[in-house]
């Protein structure tokens, strides 16, 4: 009777082969699932796996842990951090250029074939301390050494962060042929915050383009290499 009921529920092949019917496999998993995940909730391990309970219970905390930090984190406070340290930066950096000693100054020339050879000049002094006793000459040489025109300012004084540009500092050499090679000598001297004579020279070919931009930097003395 018993073996009659059992072979009812055991299905066979033609080879004699058990067949299993797709139904009991996913009863049969989803028991094993439950099991497991019920056993993980127990937090029941074997004997043999105490590391692993111990791996287990760590990383618990360790999530809650985590959870409780992020929870905890305002993002307005986040937001009002940045911005104090950007604030921080700005404080840094304007010291450096507004305060701190330094000297940086730069003479930029521009030439131009119009009309003849015109050459515009500008100092500018880009330091946190006034230079002064400077003495700006451009110079319009052909390629033998030749002068054939030049400009000379004076200066007593240049205040720190500003510049030098007008009509004292603006040449046209008239009488020339534009298709030969000529040569613009920059010629800068200036005494620093330091008490130091600065003197530089530059020397620039010209007359292969129509238009050129030549920027000339002097050499620089920073607070506390003085």
């Amino acid at each position: 009777m018993t073996n009659d009921s059992q072979s009812k529920h055991l299905a066979k092949g033609q080879d004699g082969e058990l067949l299993v019917h797709e139904d009991d496999i996913i009863d049969s998993s989803g028991l094993l699932a439950l099991g497991l995940d019920k056993q993980a909730e127990l937090g029941e391990f074997d004997g043999d796996n105490e590391e692993e309970r111990e791996d287990w219970e760590r990383a618990q905390e360790a999530a809650k842990l985590f959870k409780e930090k992020v929870s905890d984190v305002d993002p307005y406070q986040v937001v009002l951090a940045g911005v104090v340290i950007l604030l921080m930066i700005g404080v840094i950096l304007s010291g450096w250029y507004w305060v701190l000693p330094r000297d940086s100054v730069v003479l930029e020339t521009h030439y131009k074939q119009s009309g003849g050879h015109l050459l515009m000049a500008e100092l500018s002094n880009d330091g946190s301390r006034a230079i002064t006793d400077v003495v700006i000459q451009i110079e319009f040489q052909d390629v033998d050494g030749l002068v054939l025109d030049k400009v000379r300012v004076e200066l007593d004084k240049v205040s720190s962060h500003s510049s030098i540009a007008g009509d004292d500092l603006e040449m046209l050499v008239s009488g020339y042929t534009v298709w030969n090679d000529y040569v613009v000598h920059t010629h800068l001297e200036w005494t620093d915050f330091n008490g130091d004579e600065n003197r530089q020279d530059w020397y620039h070919s010209v007359g292969h383009w129509s238009s050129e931009i030549f920027i000339d930097e002097g050499e620089k003395t920073t607070w506390p290499n003085s």
